[in-house]
């Protein structure tokens, strides 16, 4: 097991409310721009912040140890690192316009703790595809889970929003993307990878921005502060302090510090948008909290 430093944690600590904070960004640029728009315009500027990463990173290195190519690296690693950027950014590209359609019909708060919910569905995914037995404690932060999600998505109906369901799909293909990034990133440079996988996700996003949205200048420049933040900070900032950081950290560690996200969620919404959560909402934020940290114990670990 890695043992992580302070520096570590606080670099993931940082990941997280970095995170938390975009799903604000997220809600106020969806008042100017559609969800595609908003999705293909901060890929392509994660993608570009951490190709001038590598940029600084590769001219920081003597000429002898610099890679063949920029982007890919050295040649031999091309192929495979090309495969893991396209399959991680067409589940990206999935589980991020779930997620941003989603947030348009629902409260900043919500929306981060039903994405943290990918912690819980993680386990199950790995149990039908690659028969990896579910630990005890595992059904018993399911059921936390459950009836925190209830108390915090349901009312007087027994059924979720439209914005609650969408973004709880958006949960199961983060998932997914986890599951995918966890098989590629021991062979890869995981920040190459990256920035392979915001400008598929980018691309993607593109087709049905321009049939659907065809959003003009005048309103991209009204999103600009919005797309600027989600871009660089959590696209770009946020990725590359998660890299660093897990180099020298426990992963399930990373896993529990990183789940924050979905309190500084609520905290943001509070505090920016003015989108207090009632009691019984509280206390579902609270149980599903305690979900995904029980998720995190070192004997659930399933991966």
């Amino acid at each position: 097991m890695k043992h992580s430093n302070p520096r570590n944690v606080l670099l993931l600590l940082l990941t997280a409310m970095i995170w938390g904070s975009a799903f604000v960004s997220q809600s106020v640029g969806m008042d100017y721009v559609g969800p595609f728009t908003f999705l293909a315009a901060r890929s392509y500027i994660g993608s570009a912040f951490l190709l001038g990463f590598l940029t600084v990173q590769t001219r920081m290195k003597a000429p002898e140890q610099r890679p063949a190519d920029l982007v890919t690296g050295n040649r031999s690693a091309r192929p495979l690192l090309i495969k893991a950027g396209i399959c991680a950014g067409g589940v990206l590209f999935v589980a991020s316009i779930l997620q941003q359609i989603g947030i348009a019909y629902t409260t900043v708060g919500k929306a981060g703790f039903l994405t943290a919910m990918y912690i819980i569905f993680v386990p199950f995914i790995s149990l039908v595809l690659f028969r990896k037995r579910l630990p005890r404690l595992i059904w018993i932060c399911v059921v936390l889970s459950v009836a925190g999600m209830a108390l915090l998505c349901l009312k007087e109906s027994l059924s979720l929003s439209t914005g609650d369901s969408l973004v709880l799909l958006c949960a199961v293909a983060f998932s997914g993307h986890i599951l995918v990034l966890d098989f590629f990133t021991p062979q890869v440079d995981p920040v190459r990878m990256s920035c392979i996988q915001f400008l598929v996700c980018a691309l993607l996003s593109t087709v049905p921005m321009l049939l659907l949205e065809k959003p003009t200048w005048e309103v991209l420049l009204a999103a600009a502060p919005s797309i600027l933040y989600a871009g660089v900070l959590s696209s770009g900032v946020a990725y590359t302090l998660q890299a660093v950081a897990q180099k020298d950290c426990d992963p399930t560690l990373a896993s529990l510090v990183m789940c924050l996200e979905s309190v500084f969620s609520a905290v943001f919404g509070w505090v920016i948008l003015h989108q207090a959560l009632s009691l019984r909402e509280g206390v579902g934020c609270c149980l599903m909290f305690a979900a995904i940290a029980l998720a995190q114990l070192p004997e659930t670990n399933t991966q």
